[in-house]
């Protein structure tokens, strides 16, 4: 089948916090393939520059006047070709002429056309036909942080991960019963609670750290046994956004304390080994790769992961590999800017036994590329939130694709190191 670009075609469109955002068209000569650009909230400062100067309006401009020009013509199976054109088409090193976000959706809608060309779906095209693993769902249920407005937890995001589930399918029903029990626990423990959720779909209530960690324990205790598999639980602390670069410390502004680096090392340890956490999400400032090791080589049967320390930055990671600061990776695409910069990422992690978690942005639209991505590339974790919209359609295609495989389905293989 022959899959030239004949058109490309970029609009504004908004996302779930309603934001305005880019949304591309890849129009071949027998396929069609569309994508849209997430949002984050805490962005890690080495991420490229979402969007040009003048914003998502220049986005467009950019599309319609220089880019779209280059690529009309050219095999949209050649997806490294296209991703260095855009490299070349920007010419810095953070793509502030084009924009990382436009880069994003026109790479990603790129590779999605070119399957849609050979009837294939993404993740078939981009893996191969014999891709049949499914991730475990990493799904947020409190949140607290830069996610929330007034009174609530410091920490970002309290997240469920039911590893012992033996289906996609279970997995997800365990996070979704995770969640609601969660609400009911905080509606016993707070009478004014309102059942407020953030952007993402957790809850929102004015408790401490340490009342969401008994609740979220408590609820991962009573699902576990109710569906006779093991479902464990972590955190994003974004500590990047904790840190106070004039005291040297982290604060927690609800709790009213502040930690120096070895106070903030040894109240993680404490943590871990209390709740007997599998997953700790960016537990130190973005820059401290020591502090990230230190934790890794002191922690056992958890993944320590890097989501602002990587940034989805070969070369970041690749720094942390040496000092072995964390044992994970968070794949954000638009962190980096195009597909073939994510994937070199992702292959660099997993040789050196990084577990790679493909993740959502905080201000996401029901694209779906995410869910391909991680199955063709065999992410282990998808870190998708469990209930709102934009993380329900993630969920439902990966159902699909579950379904879509049949016997041939299995769960990943999760390591929790």
């Amino acid at each position: 089948m022959s899959s030239i670009i004949e058109d490309i075609i970029a609009r504004k469109i908004f996302n779930n916090r309603g934001e305005e955002t880019i949304e591309v068209d890849v129009i071949t000569t027998s396929g069609f393939g569309r994508a849209s650009a997430p949002a984050g909230k805490s962005c890690g400062k080495a991420e490229v520059q979402p969007y040009p100067e003048g914003g998502v309006d220049s986005a467009l401009k950019k599309i319609d006047d220089v880019i779209a020009p280059e690529l009309v013509g050219l095999n949209s199976d050649f997806q490294e070709g296209i991703d260095n054109i855009l490299h070349e088409i920007d010419g810095s090193e953070n793509f502030k002429v084009i924009g990382g976000n436009t880069a994003f959706a026109v790479s990603l809608a790129n590779a999605e056309a070119a399957a849609n060309s050979h009837k294939q779906l993404l993740f078939q095209n981009l893996g191969s036909s014999i891709a049949d693993t499914l991730p475990f769902p990493l799904g947020n249920t409190i949140s607290g942080g830069q996610h929330t407005l007034g009174k609530a937890p410091d920490i970002q995001e309290f997240l469920a991960l039911p590893y012992g589930a033996e289906t996609f399918l279970e997995a997800s029903m365990a996070n979704i019963q995770i969640h609601k029990r969660i609400g009911e626990l905080i509606k016993k423990k707070d009478k004014l609670f309102g059942g407020g959720i953030s952007t993402e779909g957790a809850w929102i209530a004015n408790i401490k750290n340490s009342e969401a960690f008994e609740i979220i324990a408590k609820a991962c205790e009573e699902i576990s046994r109710e569906y006779n598999f093991e479902c464990g639980f972590g955190i994003d602390i974004a500590a990047a956004s904790m840190w106070n670069e004039k005291d040297q410390k982290y604060v927690y502004a609800h709790e009213g304390k502040k930690l120096d680096s070895g106070e903030q090392l040894e109240y993680l340890l404490d943590l871990i080994e209390t709740y007997r956490l599998v997953y700790v999400e960016d537990p130190f400032d973005e820059n401290d790769f020591e502090s990230f090791a230190e934790l890794t080589n002191k922690t056992k049967n958890c993944l320590i992961c890097g989501d602002d320390l990587f940034t989805t930055n070969n070369d970041r990671l690749s720094q942390g590999i040496k000092l072995r600061a964390a044992n994970s990776i968070i794949i954000k695409v638009n962190q980096i800017g195009t597909l073939s910069d994510a994937l070199k990422t992702i292959k660099t992690a997993q040789k050196n036994e990084y577990t790679t978690i493909t993740s959502h942005r905080s201000g996401d639209t029901c694209a779906c590329h995410i869910v391909h991505l991680a199955v063709a590339f065999k992410c282990p974790i998808i870190k998708t939130g469990t209930i709102e919209g934009a993380r329900i359609a993630k969920t439902n295609e990966l159902l699909r694709i579950e379904h879509f495989l049949g016997n041939r389905a299995k769960m990943a293989k999760l390591k929790i190191n």
